[in-house]
């Protein structure tokens, strides 16, 4: 609080000397304006339009750069699944690591801002060759190198890279918005902010919306590379041309045009590239390779198929073989089906199921590759199959390549199926149809283990009949054997862990491991049996199928782990 005197004002005394009189204030020079109207510290910048549509443009700048942000950060977060699984892992590295890298990025922009339009070309140039060849560069560092670990690194050093970059935009862009009209700082803040949430939410939806199933992830990353390029040039080399010396100028326009033709060389070469790479990562001809909106589907080896109805367009013609190597299917870069050897676990999955008990109506959950139910249809007294599948692109390469349909015994022509494009637990909680025997042909590992989860077993028991069976893969019989088998007594099912006949099919595919085991639920504890109306299984006796269920329930924990739920550990 300021006090002021009271009373009248102090006189001078009589013989104090008098102040100088205060000189006169000299008019201020008007600052010279260019065509635009922008006015800076020392000058003038001229722009190419007026203030509010050069306002506008800057704006339009922000929203298309934040929309390739947001893409190249999915993009990584995707990669990271498919390359190194473990999904809520790697989408936590990334988004951690991105954010962090942005925030440091915006600190280094301050040294940036002198020269403004020029700093953010050079950023937008950058951030277009790191992420628009990020995917690229990982695919093939993980399918030659094979080094988990090497392929982690390179992730995390492009996430570092791709946030310094984009942390660098904002700071940018908001000089550049007060080099044009000066205005308040919250005003200013507030329309950038808003042109960067809505070109994020539009880069979010665009990401699987529209790149991932039109052009893929390596493709649609070199084209969200090329708009990001071209954002920054219309910006600097057109609204903000005056500001580049113009031997400056004429690097930048250079600068642009070789990013464009790197990225375009790229994009060209981009299906000789991964040709290359999933030969050295899978070894056998390649039948047909596609990149779906859930995952990368890889089909290789078999006999030669003379009509290429499956081959992918972009699949190399190899020379034919007088001994075909084995058909297998890859997911993610995971081995899915051996051919040889397939029908075991297939066999071991449905069989015991359809064993005792009615079988009229049958729900296979997954197996959208047709071998679950190829064994499903076995059975005389099966009268309608319901298959219900993420990923449409698996069971049409299972109806259109030859060797692969007929592996499945053409299943997905039979009358008696129907198939449902749906997301499996998805569907089990807004169905309301109810099944004598279901068949969960889901890894239970994937998806941070939703398929093996007291919830999901939960729905699909309310699916089940009132004698009615659940078959579910179980995998190696370690610690998720038993979480699984925990998981369906939870919901009121009692369950017999048992293993198929012979050695794992993977094992015929050069890929040995432990044989998988599989669990047969029910509300009464079920019976290991064969249905004695079906062909004999090739791999199946009812006493080796006894006989592992005796072994492994002598090997069953005696403090069995608690059951997996979604929100659990």
């Amino acid at each position: 609080m300021i006090n002021h005197p009271v009373g009248r004002p102090a006189q001078p005394a009589p013989d104090a000397t008098a102040p100088p009189p205060a000189a006169a204030p000299r008019p201020a020079a008007p600052r010279p304006a260019g065509p635009g109207g922008a006015v800076r510290a020392g000058g003038a910048v001229p722009l190419a339009l007026a203030p509010r549509p050069a306002r506008v443009l800057v704006l339009l700048a922000a929203f298309v750069c934040a929309a390739c942000g947001l893409v190249y950060e999915l993009e990584l977060v995707a990669l990271g699944g498919y390359l190194l699984g473990d999904s809520v892992t790697q989408t936590s590295v990334v988004l951690s690591v991105m954010v962090f890298a942005m925030g440091v990025g915006s600190l280094l922009a301050k040294g940036l801002t002198r020269r403004p339009a020029t700093s953010f070309a050079l950023v937008e140039y950058a951030l277009s060759l790191v992420g628009g060849l990020s995917a690229l560069a990982l695919y093939c560092g993980w399918a030659w190198l094979q080094q988990p670990r090497a392929t982690l690194v390179a992730l995390i050093a492009a996430t570092v890279l791709i946030g310094l970059l984009i942390g660098a935009e904002i700071p940018l862009l908001m000089t550049l918005i007060q080099r044009i009209r000066r205005e308040h700082a919250g005003r200013a803040v507030a329309d950038l902010f808003a042109a960067d949430y809505v070109g994020a939410l539009v880069g979010g939806l665009a990401f699987p919306f529209v790149l991932l199933p039109a052009f893929g992830q390596t493709a649609g990353a070199l084209l969200t590379g090329a708009v990001n390029a071209v954002a920054g040039a219309v910006v600097v080399l057109w609204l903000f041309r005056a500001e580049p010396a113009p031997r400056t100028r004429l690097l930048l326009w250079t600068g642009c045009g070789l990013v464009l033709a790197l990225l375009a060389l790229a994009a060209a070469c981009t299906g000789a590239i991964e040709r290359a790479a999933r030969q050295a990562l899978y070894g056998g001809p390649i039948r047909f390779a596609a990149q779906s909106r859930y995952q990368e589907i890889v089909l290789t080896g078999g006999p030669a198929d003379p009509a290429g109805e499956a081959r992918a367009e972009d699949a190399p013609r190899v020379p034919r073989q007088r001994t075909a190597p084995p058909l297998e299917l890859f997911l993610d870069g995971r081995l899915a089906v051996c051919g040889p050897g397939e029908y075991r676990d297939h066999e071991a999955l449905v069989r015991p199921a359809l064993a005792v008990g009615p079988s009229g109506r049958v729900l296979v959950l997954g197996g959208g590759d047709g071998l679950a139910l190829r064994e499903v249809l076995r059975h005389p007294a099966v009268r309608s199959v319901l298959v219900v599948e993420r990923d449409p692109a698996l069971p049409a390469l299972a109806r259109r390549d030859a060797a692969l349909a007929a592996l499945t015994g053409h299943a997905f022509d039979d009358p008696r199926v129907r198939l449902v494009r749906a997301e499996p637990m998805g569907w089990l909680r807004g169905s309301a149809d109810r099944f004598d025997v279901i068949v969960s042909d889901l890894d239970g590992a994937a998806a941070g283990g939703k398929y093996r989860s007291r919830e999901f077993f939960g729905l699909a028991a309310r699916r089940l009949a009132p004698a009615g069976r659940l078959a579910v893969r179980a995998g190696a019989p370690d610690d998720g054997l038993w979480t699984a088998e925990s998981g369906l007594g939870a919901v009121g099912l009692a369950a017999v862990a048992y293993q198929g006949g012979g050695a794992p099919a993977a094992a015929d595919c050069g890929r040995p491991g432990p044989a998988p085991a599989f669990l047969l639920a029910a509300r009464a504890v079920p019976v290991l049996d064969l249905a004695p109306d079906a062909p004999a299984p090739r791999s199946l006796t009812v006493p080796a199928l006894r006989a592992s269920g005796a072994r492994l329930a002598a090997a069953r924990p005696s403090s069995p782990p608690p059951p997996h739920t979604l929100l659990g550990p």
